[in-house]
């Protein structure tokens, strides 16, 4: 059954799908700009750990989304 009274803001909290599913960042260890893919059905604080493109070092990547949609990508490298 269909509930039409719903709350769509509370499973979509970054509104209408025009949230960034990428972002530039550059690598703390050898300063090379990557490409990263983002996903914002994770919720609008995300941390976790990805791999640099070009020197294979991981990083910690922590991701807040705002009110409509940005993405602010801070990366930082991985303390084991």
């Amino acid at each position: 059954m269909i509930d039409f009274f719903d709350n769509l803001d509370e499973e979509f909290p970054l509104g209408d799908g025009t949230a960034d599913t990428a972002g530039s960042v550059v690598c703390p260890y050898c300063g090379e700009e990557n490409e990263i893919a983002l996903d914002p059905g994770s919720g609008e604080e995300q941390d976790y750990v990805e791999d640099c493109q070009v020197c294979c070092q991981p990083w910690h990547v922590h991701v807040h989304y705002g009110q409509q949609g940005e993405a602010s990508i801070v990366v930082e490298p991985e303390l084991s």
